[in-house]
């Protein structure tokens, strides 16, 4: 006896020590492709990024000077339905991550049956001094530990906490893609905003010269023809407010939606509001891009199905437990809890499937598939990052020359627009001058807004491309942690 609990004991020992042992390989970041050493729109210094999503991302919106803006942004990180289902998966990514922990640990449990019993009166080998009924009452204590000598649990743990990881930033990026969404939608309602003033304006200039072409016709100077063409243009005029009433309601039942209000009882009031553009430094250091959590999320996953190749292949050793019960056990006596009706147990198992038709050699290489998708998964998310920071800095660059070009366009429409209506007035020209200078110059301050608001949607974009707002500290510590 005391042979056996040695030899037991040496064999635990020699399992704990193996106990260290992982089959899964190496994990090594997936490789990327070339890249610049710059951001080609904006000549940047490029640092190999490396994931840094608990970089704190900021009250990015507030450059924006806005306080409405600010007040819905508050608003939407509070009660968006979008942003708390994020919340919920995450929550189930860390709930899981806890149930793979357990198997780390003895599974301790208890047992107590107590039965009441008739024996079948055909029943083989029955003596016939044993009764038809009888009590059978067992209470035990048992333990079970898998020595995991392979490493499979611990490697279905890596891989249950980079999920989690994973989830968590899955949860930063739907927050930041939710915040810059709403961004984006209360710049273009303000843009909104500017176009019915614009329209307005318009609509009171067409009525006066509505009315001067009427007085004119009825004086006589005027033709019926100019009356109509002014009719025609002040409608059109009306028709235009129509269509950015319609777009602006669109777009504010959108913002209701984003913030978990509903839409019917959902109003943003009208204003002509300057939001501030803000500044592109001239130089954005490419390490912001560790900032962005899809891209830890990626590697996060990526290092998850590495971590998925170990679990497969510890499935061709033999699976190892410990289990140990102690309890006592009575058959028709009520004195069940004496020591001549104690039992125990203590023992090692092993388990080895010997045939299974290559089931697990299916599901490694279904694991090395795995891993390969996400390594090709987080290359794809590296470049796109890229991209979308370039498309970005080249529209914030353009539609910047675009509207100082614009504005001039405008200030000489307007010009041209004072000068037919006067030259029209001394009847020198007729009013179809006066109608193409005034369409024309309507269209220019038109575009010129829409340009505006296309430059600041483009820096919520850039603002989202890069993981999140910008100052100085935060590009310090971004090259700090990419050194």
């Amino acid at each position: 006896m005391r042979r056996r609990v040695e030899t037991l004991c040496a064999s635990i020992a020699v399992s704990l020590i193996l106990s260290a042992c992982s089959l899964a390989p190496a994990y090594h970041t997936p490789s990327l492709p070339p890249v610049p050493d710059t951001f080609k729109e904006a000549g940047a210094e490029w640092k190999t990024a490396t994931p840094a999503d608990q970089q704190p991302h900021g009250n990015w919106w507030a450059i924006y000077g806005d306080g409405t803006l600010d007040q819905l942004e508050t608003k939407l990180d509070a009660d968006s339905p979008s942003l708390a289902a994020a919340l919920a998966r995450y929550d189930t990514a860390r709930a899981f991550e806890s149930q793979l922990n357990a198997g780390l640990f003895p599974r301790l449990g208890a047992l107590a049956n107590p039965t009441r019993n008739r024996q079948s009166n055909n029943r083989p080998l029955r003596g016939s001094n044993q009764p038809n009924e009888y009590d059978a009452d067992t209470v035990e204590v048992g333990l079970n530990y898998d020595l995991d000598l392979w490493g499979r649990i611990r490697n279905e743990v890596r891989a249950g906490h980079a999920l989690s990881q994973a989830a968590q930033a899955d949860l930063a990026t739907a927050k930041l893609s939710l915040e810059a969404r709403l961004a984006d939608d209360y710049v273009r309602l303000r843009g909104y905003d500017q176009q019915a003033a614009i329209l307005q304006d318009t609509l009171k200039a067409y009525t006066r010269a509505l009315s001067l072409t009427e007085n004119r016709h009825q004086g006589g100077i005027a033709s019926g023809l100019d009356v109509s063409r002014a009719q025609t243009q002040l409608h059109d005029a009306q028709a235009q407010v129509t269509d950015v009433q319609a777009q602006r309601a669109l777009t504010e039942h959108a913002i209701a939606s984003l913030i978990g209000e509903p839409a019917s009882s959902f109003s943003i009031t009208p204003a002509q509001v300057p939001l501030s553009m803000p500044l592109t430094p001239p130089g954005v250091p490419s390490s912001l891009l560790q900032r962005r959590p899809d891209i830890a999320a990626a590697e996060r996953r990526a290092y998850a199905a590495n971590a998925g190749i170990g679990v497969a292949r510890a499935a061709f050793f033999p699976d190892i437990s410990l289990s140990a019960a102690y309890g006592f056990q009575d058959t028709g006596s009520s004195n069940l809890l004496t020591l001549g009706n104690r039992f125990w147990s203590l023992g090692p198992l092993a388990v080895l499937p010997l045939f299974d038709a290559g089931l697990r050699q299916a599901r490694l290489d279904q694991a090395k598939a795995e891993f390969d998708d996400a390594s090709a998964n987080y290359r794809q998310t590296v470049l796109d990052a890229f991209r979308q920071v370039e498309d970005d800095l080249v529209l914030l660059r353009d539609l910047g020359t675009e509207m100082e070009q614009e504005d001039q366009a405008v200030a000489s429409a307007q010009q041209t627009m004072s000068i037919a209506t006067n030259r029209y007035r001394e009847g020198i020209v007729n009013y179809l001058d006066v109608v193409t200078a005034q369409t024309a110059a309507l269209s220019a301050q038109r575009n010129a807004e829409t340009i505006r608001t296309r430059r600041l949607q483009a820096s919520v974009d850039l603002i989202r491309a890069l993981g999140g707002g910008w100052t100085r500290d935060v590009a310090d510590a971004g090259k700090t942690a990419a050194k």
